[in-house]
């Protein structure tokens, strides 16, 4: 060792190599990290404390607890509506016979405040308010058309109010209609594209249950309102993806001989006892997205007759489904003047009871959609019209036919 032990250490070491880091010196890499996890927590303080935002153009339904179980039939008296909810405050829906999950919509309920950002930009706070028992809440956004499937079977309160005749349509403080709420979604394509309505559910249990499980979800199902446990039935076609409707009676010209049952509307009943008979049907049932006829020659060729019904249909957003079986019919016409969205059958399929039948009459419907772009078809919910419907719209499909709910070819004057 020598004199060595008196020089400095590392003057002897060789030019050009480098030394290991000692355990007291100074790491880069954990500095750096420090730095990053001090730059989030700082960017994060400054969201807080600005108000800035993250925003998004989808229009989300926030379910803040699940729903157990499946809702029970509404009667009408408990489903939810009121005048409170046609404004957006909060209904409660009935599940099992008990009060499971209130719904509110847009701002209803809320502490609304309005501040101003760093840049100027005014921002608009909304806090939920209490609830009591702290039960869920489901929150709907203004302005959506469309309503979730999840959710289809229940009842929109901001499109509903509650009457002595029982929950009725009306239109949303955001001017929301039934049509565009319960209306089922299609692709907007272009092509032929076909719907078929199939009415008379809730006259036979059976044949309800039997229409319900076998035909394709883009068939539209039409209730008819002297039927039986409708919200029941509703609740399970909506459930199933069907868009529904409401199937009024209306007199025909050889009435009373040929009646079309309990509430038919007449020409001679008047204006007040005809909207009283056609509150109470609308009141039976909720989610249609509007009205069709069963039956009606006379009522529906008699302009005076018709005006007041077709400006109520309008006032509540609702959609007439003209079933095409009455040459004189001046429901279209109507509907062009006081902007109702308004669709017509272009022809019956099952006016005779036997498969190949109707099949042929689908098999014309096809070529009328071909050659117009689009066609609509009625026809009754017997099990031989629904079985024949079932399985030409399976093969339709594959031939490049678009099955879509009645709403989707609407003639909707809003959205023109």
């Amino acid at each position: 060792m020598g004199d060595n032990i008196h020089k400095p250490l590392g003057q002897d070491r060789r030019a050009g190599k480098t030394e290991a880091p000692r355990s007291g010196g100074i790491r880069l890499a954990p500095v750096l990290a420090v730095i990053v996890v001090c730059a989030m927590v700082g960017a994060a303080g400054w969201i807080s404390v600005s108000g800035a935002r993250i925003t998004t153009n989808e229009a989300v339904i926030v379910r803040e607890a699940p729903i157990a179980g499946d809702p029970a039939e509404i009667a009408p008296g408990d489903t939810p509506g009121s005048d409170a909810a046609a404004s957006g405050t909060e209904a409660t829906v009935e599940e099992d016979g008990a009060a499971a999950v209130a719904s509110r919509h847009g701002q209803s309920g809320a502490e609304i405040s309005t501040t101003l950002g760093d840049d100027g930009q005014e921002i608009l706070k909304i806090a939920p308010a209490d609830r009591p028992d702290n039960r869920p809440v489901l929150l709907t956004p203004t302005g959506r058309i469309g309503q979730d499937p999840r959710l289809a079977h229940l009842p929109d309160p901001a499109i509903t109010r509650d009457t002595p005749q029982g929950p009725l349509p009306v239109r949303g403080a955001g001017n929301e209609r039934a049509f565009d709420i319960y209306a089922r979604p299609w692709s907007g394509a272009r092509g032929a594209r076909v719907a078929i309505i199939v009415g008379g559910l809730g006259l036979s249990q059976t044949g309800t249950q039997y229409a319900i499980r076998t035909l394709p979800e883009d068939i539209t199902l039409a209730f008819a309102a002297n039927g039986n446990s409708l919200q029941r039935w509703m609740q399970e076609a909506r459930r199933q993806g069907h868009e529904i409707l409401l199937q009024i009676p209306f007199e025909p010209f050889d009435y009373p001989a040929n009646d079309p049952g309990p509430g038919t509307l007449t020409v001679a009943a008047g204006a007040e006892t005809n909207l009283d008979d056609l509150h109470a049907a609308m009141g039976r049932i909720t989610n249609y997205t509007g009205i069709t006829n069963f039956m009606g020659g006379r009522f529906l060729a008699d302009p005076d007759a018709l005006e007041p019904v077709m400006r109520d249909i309008a006032d509540r957003g609702l959609m007439f489904v003209d079933d095409g079986t009455s040459a004189q019919s001046l429901t279209g016409t109507f509907a062009r003047t006081l902007g109702i969205p308004y669709a017509a059958a272009d022809m019956v399929l099952d006016g005779t009871q036997e498969r190949g039948y109707i099949l042929s009459r689908l098999d014309d419907l096809e070529r009328t959609a071909r050659r117009n772009g689009m066609a609509v078809g009625v026809a009754s919910a017997f099990d031989v019209s629904v079985d024949a419907i079932a399985a030409w719209a399976n093969e339709a499909k594959a031939r490049g036919i678009e099955i879509v709910a009645v709403s989707a070819t609407a003639d909707d004057p809003e959205r023109q």
